[in-house]
């Protein structure tokens, strides 16, 4: 497991630090989605092993022409830690045409118009499952699909990560602002299709957005640190009393 550090509160539990690939304790279920178009679309839902759920993340993953898919790795690592660590639940699937390890779901890339019709099914099985606060959570491609579709579905707010821009209109954004849920974008320093300053001025429609320019981050996202920065970002706003996110765990619960 590596990292373990002594612990310093009495109680003698040895800790490990959380590093990239740890995994800690969660319910994880394959599942599929039905979309109102007819296709099976593939993905998982992690749920918190305590059976308390704060607050429920529908990931929308980055281009899956570009190498995006469900198991990219911020969502992969929310999966792995968010259960445990915030009681949040993270749902994260393959749009249409997508494969990943765990599977291909049916049909084709769209460009992010018969992606509606994925967002919709993702929302809907939420409900289904009686699971509340749920949130629309989008990267690059998903931020798009989000800002495009999301605004009158029946969640709480969404959180852009790197979004740029490119397929979402002004309509789209005021559209959000119409509805008045909060979204929040954390926009990398170096990001390579949209950084802060243009951001700002790009967002203006998006009248409540909130705007997080991330120092010294790229679009991917790469690293631990920027990981860390990103889940603490989340979790504040989903299920803020449980930010920011613990570094150590008891050895004793990674799997």
């Amino acid at each position: 497991m590596g990292g373990r550090v002594a612990d310093t509160d009495g109680t003698g539990e040895e800790l490990a630090e959380i590093r990239s690939m740890t995994v800690l304790p969660a319910v994880r279920e394959d599942i599929e989605l039905r979309t109102e178009d007819g296709l099976t679309l593939v993905g998982e839902l992690a749920l918190p092993a305590s059976g308390n759920v704060e607050a429920v993340l529908v990931t929308l993953h980055p281009l899956p022409t570009h190498g995006g898919f469900m198991d990219s790795h911020v969502y992969r690592k929310a999966a792995w830690r968010l259960p445990y660590l915030a009681d949040v639940a993270v749902l994260r699937f393959n749009t249409r045409g997508t494969a990943s390890p765990r599977g291909t779901s049916e049909g084709e890339f769209e460009g992010g118009v018969g992606e509606a019709h994925d967002l919709r099914a993702a929302v809907a099985y939420v409900k289904e499952r009686g699971l509340p606060t749920p949130w629309l959570v989008g990267w690059s491609f998903g931020t798009e699909v989000t800002l495009m579709h999301g605004a009158e579905e029946d969640v709480r707010g969404a959180i852009l990560l790197s979004p740029p821009l490119h397929r979402a209109k002004e309509q789209d954004l005021e559209n959000w602002a119409a509805s008045g849920k909060p979204v929040t974008a954390l926009v990398p320093e170096h990001d390579d299709f949209l950084k802060p300053d243009e951001a700002r001025d790009r967002f203006t429609p998006l009248t409540q957005l909130e705007l997080v320019a991330v120092e010294d981050a790229k679009h991917l996202w790469v690293g631990e640190k920027h990981v860390r920065l990103v889940l603490d970002e989340i979790v504040a706003r989903v299920a803020p009393r449980r930010a920011p996110l613990p570094t150590h765990v008891p050895a004793s619960v990674v799997q």
